[in-house]
């Protein structure tokens, strides 16, 4: 049995938080970050560790980022939203699916991701935070937010340690994939 904070592909779930068009020219390495969210999603999905994805305000902010877009299955729900906070809606689904644990990402880094891992928290669930895919429109702002919510008590992850947590051998069927997926 591992760590309690090593993840678990059947207690596992990663949301990818309103990571829009609309920010692309207001956040510094927004295309980086569509990108490593969008290996995320690849990754998770190739385990199959289930995902969500939220927009806040599309009719405002626009659209989930072609980069994740694009590599969404057909018929692929994308919960639109309008509070910070990314949970309405989706931890009793989650609930009913074993999940305990919840790897999130996306932007921006103090505002709708810090306020979706508090009630994330809040709810009862573990939650692990990619930090190489989490941005603000200025630095201070992401650094307060992962400062506190690693004070409430999120687990600072990285796209990499995620995905080899969650094959946790060289062995898994999926290794030469998602090794592929991270070079």
């Amino acid at each position: 049995m591992s760590h309690a904070n090593v993840l678990d592909p059947k207690s596992t779930a990663l949301v990818v938080i309103d990571v829009q068009e609309a920010f692309r020219t207001a956040i510094p390495d927004f295309a980086l970050i569509a990108s490593r969210a969008s290996i995320a999603v690849r990754g998770f999905e190739m385990l199959g560790v289930p995902v969500i994805v939220t927009e806040q305000y599309p009719k405002g902010l626009g659209r989930t980022a072609e980069e994740i877009a694009l590599i969404l299955p057909d018929g692929f729900t994308v919960i639109e939203k309008t509070a910070f906070s990314s949970c309405g809606g989706f931890q009793e689904q989650l609930r009913d699916k074993g999940t305990t644990t919840v790897v999130i990402c996306g932007v921006e880094t103090h505002v709708c991701v810090n306020q979706t891992a508090h009630d994330l928290i809040d709810g009862g669930f573990t939650v692990h935070v990619l930090e190489d895919c989490v941005a603000s429109r200025f630095e201070h702002d992401k650094q307060a937010g992962l400062a506190k919510m690693k004070l409430a008590g999120v687990i600072p992850s990285s796209i990499e340690m995620a995905l080899f947590e969650l094959m946790s051998d060289s062995r898994h069927e999926h290794f030469k994939e998602i090794q592929a997926l991270i070079k």
